[in-house]
């Protein structure tokens, strides 16, 4: 039960950070960051956001760097948009699996090319 109710946050949580980040933050250094996973723990206590940015290793850098200063800023949004007792410690982790797996497609289509 409390796993559903943890994905069910984990998606609500995913759909108001994606409008929370795309309209609501002005830092400048949070470029174009998309919102591509949410993980709450079963206590509802914490939340891991996966987030993909465009560019390269500095942009991605100082888009991690802007959310981690806004961190407060969306947690009290978070907590207004979502009605929880109490709502979850927030930490940005960049997503690397897209990554990962352009460059798995990449070595399979070269290896078909080979052949």
């Amino acid at each position: 039960m409390a796993n559903v109710r943890a994905n069910r946050v984990a998606e609500q949580m995913k759909k108001e950070m994606t409008d929370i980040i795309s309209n609501r933050i002005k830092d400048p250094r949070v470029g174009f960051v998309t919102v591509t996973g949410v993980d709450v723990t079963g206590d509802l206590q914490q939340a891991t956001v996966y987030v993909t940015v465009l560019g390269d290793e500095k942009n991605k850098s100082d888009s991690l760097d802007g959310l981690n200063k806004a961190k407060g800023f969306i947690r009290s949004e978070i907590g207004q948009r979502i009605r929880l007792r109490k709502t979850p410690e927030i930490r940005f982790m960049i997503d690397e699996s897209t990554e990962y797996g352009n460059r798995i497609n990449k070595l399979l289509h070269d290896l078909e090319r080979d052949f």
